[in-house]
Formats: C-alpha cells, sequence, structure tokens
C-alpha cells in the first residue's frame, strides 16, 4: 500500500496565461506561505531575463535551470510555487513536486491563452507569425503532463478570487487527506 503525501506546498502549473501568478499570490497571502514564481527566481539567479535565456543558449538551457530549482524544492515548506508552463512536462519534476506538493493546473482553451497574452513580449515560445498555432501546439503536447497534475482548474470566466477559492479549497482538503503516492 502506498504511503499518504506530505503536503508541504502548493505549485500552480499550467500554460501560460493561464493566471498562475495572480492566483498564486492571493492563495500565497490566504495561506501565509511565501510565493516564488520559478521564471523570476531563474532571472534572478541568473541575471537574465527568459527570453534572453532563450535566444542565447535555447529551451535546453532553460530546461536545466529548471530541473535543477525543481531538485531544490524537495526540501522546501509553506511555499505556493508557479511554475513555467513547461515545467512539469519533465515527468521527473512532476514526480519530485508530487512528494511536497498539491500540483494544481490552471488551464485555459488556445483562443483566450492568446487573447491574454497576445500583447506581451516576454513570452519567448510566442514570437513568432503564428502564435495560436504555436498556443494550440504546445497545449496539445503538453496536455498529457497537465492531466497528470493533482487538480484541474478551469479559469475561462471566473475571476482570479473563484480560481484562488477553488484552488485553496483543494488544498486545505489535501492537506486534510493527503493523496497517496
Amino acid at each position: 500500500m502506498s504511503e499518504p503525501r506530505e503536503i508541504r506546498n502548493l505549485t500552480l502549473a499550467g500554460f501560460m496565461g493561464v493566471g498562475k501568478s495572480s492566483v498564486g499570490r492571493l492563495v500565497a497571502a490566504e495561506l501565509r506561505f511565501e510565493f516564488v514564481d520559478t521564471d523570476e527566481l531563474i532571472e534572478s539567479r541568473t541575471g537574465v531575463k527568459i527570453t534572453e535565456i532563450f535566444a542565447r543558449f535555447g529551451e535546453p538551457a532553460f530546461r536545466k535551470f529548471e530541473n535543477d530549482l525543481v531538485a531544490e524544492m524537495a526540501g522546501w515548506s509553506g511555499r505556493v510555487i508557479s511554475t513555467g508552463g513547461g515545467l512539469v512536462v519533465n515527468p521527473d519534476n512532476l514526480a519530485s513536486l508530487k512528494s511536497h506538493s498539491l500540483v494544481a493546473c490552471l488551464w485555459a482553451t488556445p483562443e483566450t491563452v492568446y487573447q491574454r497574452t497576445k500583447h506581451q513580449t516576454h513570452r519567448p515560445l510566442l514570437q513568432e507569425p503564428d502564435p495560436l498555432g504555436k498556443i494550440r501546439t504546445l497545449l496539445a503536447a503538453r496536455e498529457a503532463a497537465y492531466k497528470n497534475c493533482d487538480v484541474l482548474v478551469n479559469t475561462e470566466q471566473r475571476s482570479v478570487k473563484e480560481i484562488a477559492a477553488h484552488v485553496l479549497h483543494n488544498f486545505r482538503a489535501a492537506v486534510q487527506h493527503p493523496p497517496r503516492m
């Protein structure tokens, strides 16, 4: 029989533009947890913007930074972690996060993601002629990983407060009745 998981953190996964940072900050304040955005932490530690990491060193270098950070997170407690959109695609990353976190995946349709991100220039994966097509392709490629998260939360036509309340409910339930490994 598998052991119950020790839920010490809450991780928000999902595609860019679904509200991970906005929801994460609200949830962290409510729980009195520290809020950590993995992209911001990588930028802070490297002194290089994510767009520049992609341009100068490529996506594999960025994913290596993410993987190293995930390994460090295993020792964390009392944090709400907002991940980059592709972080949980690596099954080892997702398994590691699940060892200490409830992993909630926020999602939205490709069209909604496009509407929310089309004017943002800090999205390196969307700097191409057909960003909506790229969103559709990436979401399709990541769908299985996102579905392996503990909780899926639809962000369509919901306020940040509503989404945060849903995430909080699931987190508190998981702390009281931890899922098994």
